[in-house]
């Protein structure tokens, strides 16, 4: 069954080796790192491993986020986020707490208040005693003072005391894995403050009959509701809106961001609002790219349609006919780097092409679960390459010499074998991509293409999406490999 991957917020003043810490864990469990840029000046979320021995004494792997945070200055200084603010929205959004304090340095009234705030949120919460290598006889029982009962005492430069942190994260997190599935189709609807998510939300839940579960998120910011449509159970989750950048204080934007992520990665299908009154928006471009780097269907949702018919109609009340078309051609343009994904107008006040979105879910899955073989694949391949080759350098020229689908990923994903993959310039992997969609179909939904030095993996080898198998090299993996 799929799950929420639980959220680890890294908070303190600056400079106690919160980024070290960070890279340190990652490093260490070969997790893979999502930077999302434009919210903060150093806003890093990365999806950790975190390996673990189940009910049965077997090693198995099980999943988080982490989340770096800005270091907290003076609350005075504009550029810099209060500790109330970034302390409170940890607590909205992380399951557990991390405050790092330096070993080498004395109890400050900052790590006071943060700890204090920690504490508040009624949150699981650690308290990582940084820079051991530094502390000199210092008297580490003093930062009991702090009232945090979990205390780890580490040294990020030395590789000190990070496996018993992570040991004692496992005993009180669940053993989840990005790689639990089932059958039901999960729905997020993700996009800013008041573009209609909860009134979407609602009209979908109410719309069915036969609600088998109704219940609010781990956090305050998700509502799940799981309804049968067609003999198949759909989790529909209700996000909270992602506030555009300027408005709000960056720590405020930066854990908006990072509940989007989470509701992404649960997701197999997502629907981005877009306010028909407020088309053009960067923030929900940014959102949509996010959901395409994860390789999830995709269907741009243009509400509150009723009210952009309200505001073309004349002094006789008639709407312009136009209105609709013209503002299709707009969004198209906009969100160009996804033209696959469907556009459609809704409204929840009228009801509006409301009952059309579990329907068009379903179709955009079936899209996701289409299997192609692999005859067909090199047939196609080998056509597209006699059309047109693809350029190089002289001696070092391209060539594509045969093409698999992974079975074990839900996102359509294609690995193409070939030599010098370097030299594939981006633009001839649009080409491909845009052949395989013209053949192949896969509307709605993103496509990953990955191009391998054929000399470094067999064909049977591991995936460059998913995680390694055993005793296989991630390095390996990573040299000659690319995504369209």
């Amino acid at each position: 069954m799929s799950k929420k991957l639980p959220i680890i917020a890294i908070v303190g003043r600056a400079n106690v080796g919160k980024s070290s810490l960070f890279n340190s864990i990652l490093e260490r469990k070969e997790a893979i790192v999502a930077r999302e840029a434009g919210t903060t000046r150093d806003s890093i979320m990365a999806k950790a491993q975190l390996p673990r021995i189940d009910e049965t004494g077997a090693n198995v792997v099980s999943h988080f986020w982490l989340v770096d945070t800005a270091g907290i200055k003076d609350p005075e200084d504009d550029f810099e986020f209060t500790i109330q603010e970034q302390i409170l929205q940890a607590a909205d959004s992380a399951d557990v707490i991390w405050v790092v304090v330096e070993a080498d340095v004395v109890i400050t009234e900052e790590d006071r208040r943060v700890a204090k705030m920690a504490l508040k949120s009624r949150k699981p919460v650690f308290l990582v005693v940084n820079k051991l290598d530094k502390a000199k006889g210092n008297d580490l029982t003093l930062f009991m003072k702090l009232g945090i009962k979990q205390i780890f005492h580490t040294s990020t430069t030395q590789n000190r005391g990070v496996d018993e942190l992570l040991e004692g994260l496992s005993q009180i997190i669940p053993a989840v894995s990005e790689l639990e599935d089932d059958d039901r189709l999960h729905i997020a609807i993700l996009g800013r403050p008041n573009v209609g998510k909860s009134s979407l939300f609602n009209s979908l839940a109410k719309k069915q009959q036969a609600i088998v579960a109704d219940k609010a998120g781990t956090t305050r910011d998700v509502n799940r509701a799981i309804v049968r449509y067609h003999e198949r159970e759909v989790e529909i989750m209700d996000t909270a809106g992602i506030r555009r950048n300027g408005k709000i204080e960056v720590g405020i934007e930066k854990f908006s961001v990072v509940r989007a992520l989470a509701a992404i990665e649960q997701a197999d299908i997502c629907f981005l609002l877009i306010d028909a009154t407020e088309s053009n928006v960067q923030l929900d471009q940014k959102i949509a790219g996010l959901i395409k780097e994860s390789g999830k269907g995709l269907v741009l949702v243009v509400s509150k349609w009723d009210l952009k018919i309200e505001e073309t109609k004349d002094a006789d009340g008639a709407s312009d006919p136009f209105a609709r078309d013209a503002l299709a051609a707009e969004i198209t343009q906009e969100y160009v780097f996804v033209p696959w994904a469907p556009l459609l107008f809704t409204s929840a006040i009228t009801g509006q092409n409301v009952t059309k979105i579990f329907d068009l879910a379903m179709e955009i899955d079936e899209q996701r679960r289409k299997r192609i073989p692999t005859v067909q694949l090199n047939k196609w391949l080998r056509e597209m390459v006699d059309k047109h080759p693809p350029a190089g350098l002289k001696n070092r020229m391209p060539k594509l010499n045969y093409m698999v689908q992974e079975t074990d990923n839900k996102t359509p994903a294609f690995k193409i074998f070939s030599s010098h993959t370097r030299y594939i310039h981006w633009s001839y992997r649009r080409y491909l991509e845009r052949a395989l969609r013209e053949r192949f179909g896969y509307a709605g939904t993103a496509v990953q293409l990955w191009f391998i030095e054929k000399h470094e993996t067999h064909k049977h080898g591991n995936s460059p999406t998913l995680a390694p198998r055993k005793n296989n090299s991630r390095a390996g993996l990573n040299q000659g490999t690319g995504r369209a």
